[in-house]
């Protein structure tokens, strides 16, 4: 399979990249991060969730921070609606995109949302069908993937099966997320090849956290296999709260400086979105997970 010629990135730093942080981040700063990241090329923005506060607090302003955006023409702007009532409560801010999560590993899924992954699967299908029928786009992820925090390796033959159970009650799209960051590239590989059982290579695309320096060799591995959409997250943000340990997902900047130096397109201007992430570290008064950041904001002041 020939690497694609084209990149679409989707920024999930506003949502999964601040939902585990302490402190409050105010709708105001969520906003002009979304803004700053459409102004650096972004056409993919995760925007928020609505769920329940009392589970993530930090996401209590869903509604404030759609409200405060000023859209732009050919942004798809997404949320997470983990179940039906959070799809009620997310359609009043007209999202283009809902997105639901469902694990490959039984364990995580009875950690992370109380239930199965036959459960979770249930609870999803009204969200996806009430979304179809309001035609927005529906989006799914397949978290622990590749591995794991309470059961370890997990078998592609899972990642097959969640992918077949999301088609099946009319999810269009996958991620699939290594949410701790265990994978190295084959294995990565066939978590892929897994997913594509199911979807073609138009409906899939890679989430990968950086806790073993392995985010960028996965998406590698994957731009070989012919994948050309991947999920980052600004300045490194975000962790998994259920994972000790686990780093925040791969630093948009990272990716994109690796497909601009393999002469991928990807319509981003990386000054425009390294100004992004220093915006973001310096409220939250800490260094960017960016390596490519942190070296080029080095070289700006030198």
């Amino acid at each position: 399979m020939s690497i694609p010629s084209r990149v679409k990135m989707v920024e999930v730093g506003p949502r999964d990249g601040l939902q585990n942080e302490k402190q409050p981040v105010p709708a105001a700063i969520k906003v002009e991060l979304v803004h700053r990241l459409q102004d650096a090329g972004l056409k993919e923005i995760e925007v928020t969730s609505f769920v329940s506060p009392k589970w993530v607090p930090q996401m209590a302003d869903n509604a404030e921070v759609m409200a405060g955006l000023v859209r732009r023409a050919g942004v798809r702007y997404s949320v997470l609606t983990p179940n039906l009532q959070g799809f009620e409560a997310a359609l009043k801010s007209k999202p283009d995109e809902i997105v639901v999560f469902a694990a490959a590993s039984e364990a995580f899924s009875q950690k992370n949302i109380n239930c199965s992954i036959a459960e979770s699967i249930e609870r999803f299908r009204p969200v996806a069908e009430a979304a179809r029928a309001h035609n927005i786009h529906v989006r799914g992820a397949i978290s622990c993937a590749v591995g794991c925090p309470y059961e370890g390796e997990i078998a592609p033959e899972r990642v097959a099966m969640v992918a077949r159970l999301l088609k099946d009650i009319g999810v269009q799209h996958v991620g699939v997320a290594d949410t701790i960051g265990v994978g190295t590239p084959i294995k990565v590989q066939r978590a892929m090849e897994a997913a594509l059982k199911h979807y073609d290579l138009d409906g899939v695309s890679g989430h990968f956290h950086d806790t073993y320096g392995q985010a960028l060799s996965n998406t590698l591995a994957c731009l070989q296999m012919g994948v050309w959409q991947f999920d980052a997250s600004v300045a490194g943000l975000g962790g998994c709260p259920y994972a000790k340990g686990a780093t925040g997902n791969v630093a948009t900047e990272d990716v994109v400086y690796l497909l601009h130096g393999m002469g991928i397109d990807t319509g981003i201007d990386l000054d425009k979105l390294i100004d992004a992430g220093k915006f973001i570290s310096d409220f939250l008064e800490r260094k960017s997970g960016s390596r490519v950041a942190t070296a080029l904001l080095n070289k700006r002041m030198a």
